[in-house]
């Protein structure tokens, strides 16, 4: 999996901000080559609960947004997502890292317990969500976007693999 192809489905969808922490995992992949875009808006932030309240805004103001955490982040922003993305039906969307994703191919196989909990957890939540293990499944990221946006419905994409150059 390719940061550029994380990219282009970004700008694909219409995206027009990014909201992140900042991420070593990442970095070199995805968040230095998305600072220097000329398209996309990077807003960083301390805390992953923040971009969801950050995206919240930029919707209310008219504008796309994409965050892009870890799933630790998203494990601990649940209320946040809770609350603004589930009972507000909000179109907050989050590509989610799943670092140390042993099992990219199904992560409920993975020995991490964070990692192999969720799919589970989204389910649960009845969130929408899909995998991106590979640039053909990137490719499928911005329809994923777009459909969210008209259907005013949060969405997470499951980044299985290290998004590299």
């Amino acid at each position: 999996l390719r940061g550029a192809s994380i990219l282009t489905a970004l700008k694909a969808a219409g995206i027009e901000y990014v909201i992140s922490v900042p991420d070593l995992t990442t970095s070199e992949g995805v968040l230095r080559p998305l600072a220097k875009d000329t398209q996309l808006e990077l807003v960083r932030v301390c805390r992953e609960e923040e971009a969801i309240g950050i995206c919240a805004g930029l919707l209310a103001g008219g504008k796309r947004a994409a965050i892009l955490i870890q799933y630790t982040g998203f494990l601990a922003s649940m209320n946040a997502i809770r609350a603004i993305a589930m009972e507000y039906r909000q179109p907050i969307c989050m590509l989610v890292g799943l670092l140390f994703a042993d099992a990219p191919e199904d992560p409920r196989q993975s020995a991490n317990y964070g990692v192999n909990r969720m799919i589970p957890l989204i389910e649960a939540l009845g969130m929408p969500y899909q995998l991106a293990r590979n640039d053909d499944e990137a490719a499928a990221i911005a329809p994923a976007l777009t459909r969210a946006f008209e259907r005013s419905e949060p969405l997470a994409v499951l980044i299985t693999r290290y998004p590299g150059a």
